[in-house]
């Protein structure tokens, strides 16, 4: 389970398509300082496994399902991603319950702009968006 709440933003240094996964070298830091291989982070709101630790940086796959159903596997060299380290039991929930499992992609319709924030309307799947709510929470960058 994830908060919701950006950590950090990485810099993709790699993403090297196979077929229809993607292995993707990022470029980070302070969501490393207690990393492990084998560790949870969500990459863009969607759940990947360190598979490889450097020392600036880490390195994990998407697979199929991931591709399909994220914008992962539309990374490129210099992109950005926001990271966010799984919830911890017992840690401070600052934020949102998330899953982390990303469903389906959808389009950002309209953005309209307020005083000091942004509201953007999603359109998506009719199958996808019977499960948005209101106030539910779809990780997006503006």
């Amino acid at each position: 389970m994830f908060t919701g709440l950006i950590e950090e933003v990485g810099t993709v240094v790699a993403a090297e398509r196979r077929r229809a996964s993607v292995d993707l070298t990022v470029r980070a830091s302070g969501v490393l300082a207690d990393a492990r291989i084998g560790d949870s982070l969500a990459i863009n709101g969607a759940c990947l496994t360190i598979v490889g630790l450097l020392p600036d940086g880490f390195r994990a796959t998407a697979v199929e399902e991931t591709v399909a159903r994220t914008t992962l596997g539309d990374l490129a060299v210099g992109s950005p991603v926001n990271l966010e380290r799984p919830l911890q039991v017992g840690g401070r929930l600052g934020g949102h319950l998330v899953n982390g499992h990303v469903d389906g992609v959808g389009m950002v319709a309209q953005i309209q702009r307020r005083e000091r924030s942004s509201v953007p309307f999603i359109e998506c799947e009719p199958e996808l968006c019977r499960y948005l709510v209101e106030k539910g929470w779809i990780p997006w960058t503006a």
